[in-house]
């Protein structure tokens, strides 16, 4: 009899070890991908301060600073699935250690050279880096949390927001002290310090939750996944439209250049809270009421503004920003729950194309609308473009309904 006591207090003992160090494995694979995700994201909106300079040293047309850009943003994006094959048998803490290193290289490079080809090579390396953080990233909080991970990706996705605040201030006031090439190279330095603090970071071993999102038997949605790819997309489409015309917009009520920076900072910081409160949402509502409420309120709010006063306008962009960017967390969150063939990090990676190729590609369509029917159009344009998104998710509800028992709500 106390034989078999024994044997079970040691029995519950290891449980409750193994939970504790699941529970700890956890948060700090969520740190870490949170940090790596911080810097990425931050890596990529810098180069906005960047582009000018560049433009005055090289002499650049708009043109060309518009391809210069897309040589980060295009490879970042076009490479997601490629570069999330070749590193697919890589235990993910190697992964995200190598794409920071590789990404921060990137930016050694363009400190480096003095030529303006050494400086594409640059943005292309960089580029090639972060295409390997975003897929590993969403794959290891999805597995360290399973069907519990649509908060976390939420909170992975918010850091994204902290990196895009905090980096472009910082090499902004650099540059007022220091040559480019030499904020540069600090970039550069950061992405190593933060490559090394991910190696204490980030657990050796992922204790993958069993029942983590996804269908059972493993074969996930594919036309499900397909309408998620199309949301993904038109959300981002709408997002970016709109950012494109609201500097014109708040021109036409009579800002300023530096009323338009404060109007971007409160899209911006109510975009980083809608990103953190959505990923809550989306668990306790689901996917379909979330978007739906969502898409509509992001639709009627870019309406508001194009009569509203500019004080007014002000006040209303922090709640767009909340709904514009929110929506996002929600969908992330649904990305390994309609994974095909229970492939997450594949199913983020196609995810992550869709998304940053319609936002490279999205501006430009509406730039062609509005130099033909004017900012209005092209403002209503965005707008209606979130309405569209609401019977694509109705059909998605439909899909996750039927998906074995997911819940859609």
């Amino acid at each position: 009899m106390s034989g078999t006591l024994s044997l079970a207090g040691s029995e519950a003992t290891s449980s409750q070890d193994d939970a504790k160090a699941g529970a700890l494995g956890q948060r700090r694979g969520l740190a870490g991908a949170c940090l790596a995700h911080a810097l990425h994201d931050g890596y990529t909106d810098l180069l906005y301060v960047l582009l000018p300079v560049w433009q005055i040293e090289f002499g650049l047309s708009y043109a060309g600073v518009a391809a210069m850009r897309s040589l980060y943003y295009g490879t970042m994006g076009g490479l997601q699935v490629p570069a999330d094959r070749l590193v697919a048998r890589w235990p993910i803490r190697t992964a995200l250690v190598l794409s920071t290193l590789v990404a921060g290289a990137g930016f050694g490079v363009m400190s480096l050279t003095g030529s303006f080809w050494g400086l594409c090579a640059g943005l292309a390396l960089a580029g090639i880096g972060s295409s390997i953080q975003h897929p590993r990233g969403s794959l290891l909080v999805t597995q360290a949390y399973g069907r519990a991970a649509r908060g976390p990706l939420g909170i992975y996705n918010f850091s994204g927001d902290l990196g895009k605040a905090v980096f472009p201030v910082l090499v902004a006031l650099l540059l007022g002290l220091l040559a480019w090439r030499t904020v540069g190279g600090l970039m550069a330095l950061t992405g190593v310090a933060v490559a090394v603090a991910l190696l204490p970071v980030l657990p050796r071993r992922i204790f993958v939750q069993q029942d983590k999102a996804g269908t059972r038997d493993g074969t996930g949605d594919r036309r499900g996944f397909r309408l998620l790819l199309a949301v993904g997309a038109l959300d981002t489409a709408t997002r970016m439209g709109y950012l494109l015309f609201l500097p014109f917009l708040l021109h036409a009520k009579g800002g300023d250049q530096a009323m338009v920076g404060v109007s971007l900072a409160l899209v911006f910081a109510g975009g980083a809270l809608g990103k953190a409160a959505c990923g809550w949402l989306g668990g306790r509502l689901g996917v379909v009421r979330s978007v739906v409420a969502t898409e509509l309120a992001t639709a009627l709010l870019i309406a508001v503004t194009i009569p509203l006063p500019l004080t007014a306008t002000l006040v209303v962009l922090p709640v767009i920003g909340v709904f514009l960017n929110g929506t996002s967390s929600v969908l992330y969150g649904t990305v390994p729950e309609l994974a095909p063939s229970g492939d997450v990090g594949r199913a983020f990676a196609l995810f992550y194309t869709a998304v940053i190729g319609s936002g490279g590609l999205a501006p430009i369509a509406y730039g062609a609308l509005a130099d033909h029917t004017g900012e209005t159009v092209g403002i209503l344009a965005a707008a209606l473009t979130a309405l569209a998104i609401v019977p694509l998710v109705l059909a998605l509800g439909r899909a996750l309904s039927a998906d074995h028992g997911v819940s859609a709500r």
